[in-house]
């Protein structure tokens, strides 16, 4: 009896082991369940988490690595409203550019601006060009030869050739300043020869 009673003592001894262990392994793998959980909920956004862990809470809070990876939407939106500002900025430009041409002094310096950074061309033919309009308009969009029909600041004639860069050519000396360097640039290569035409027979 007395060493059946031992045997069954041992077992019992055994089996508290093994109910140790097995909450020791057990408490191990539900901290490696919930730390993942909590890594995620910390990255995922910027509210506070409340997790029950047996009778204590864990809280986790919102971390700088969850707030950058949030901003990338709103750098997203940033790129995005710069584009917009550019696209208002040029839209800006280009209806300043359109008023100061207006005056025959603004339309001078709109065409050299022109005729300087985007045909590259020189000083020397910037004042040839001068000279031409100057016999042509005297530099005013609205100048029209009655006799013939030619209008504006280059005189086209017809005056509807200018469509080809834009139908507003009535009311936008722009237009005008841009169809007249085209024009010389594909007939005359150049102002300086497009005036000695004109010096030659009066037009061009």
């Amino acid at each position: 009896m007395e060493g059946e009673q031992n045997v069954k003592t041992a077992l019992l001894k055994s089996s508290k082991k093994s109910v140790a262990i097995w909450g020791v392994t057990t408490s191990l793998l539900l901290v490696a369940t919930i730390l993942p959980a909590a890594n995620a909920l910390e990255i995922a956004g910027p509210s506070t988490v409340e997790i029950e862990v047996g009778k204590s809470a864990a809280i986790i809070e919102p971390t700088e690595s969850a707030s950058s990876l949030i901003s990338e939407d709103d750098l997203t939106a940033t790129a995005s409203g710069a584009l917009f500002s550019t696209d208002l900025a040029m839209v800006s430009s280009v209806s300043r550019q359109v008023e100061l041409a207006r005056t025959p002094l603004g339309a001078m310096k709109v065409a050299h601006s022109i005729v300087t950074n985007e045909y590259g061309f020189s000083e020397k033919e910037y004042k040839c060009l001068s000279s031409l309009w100057t016999k042509e308009s005297h530099w005013n969009y609205k100048a029209r030869n009655k006799k013939s029909g030619a209008h504006g600041i280059a005189q086209a004639l017809p005056a509807n050739k200018m469509d080809v860069i834009s139908t507003d050519w009535r009311t936008n000396p722009v237009t005008q300043i841009r169809w007249g360097l085209r024009y010389i640039s594909v007939r005359y290569e150049t102002p300086c020869k497009a005036l000695a035409k004109h010096n030659r027979s009066n037009h061009y």
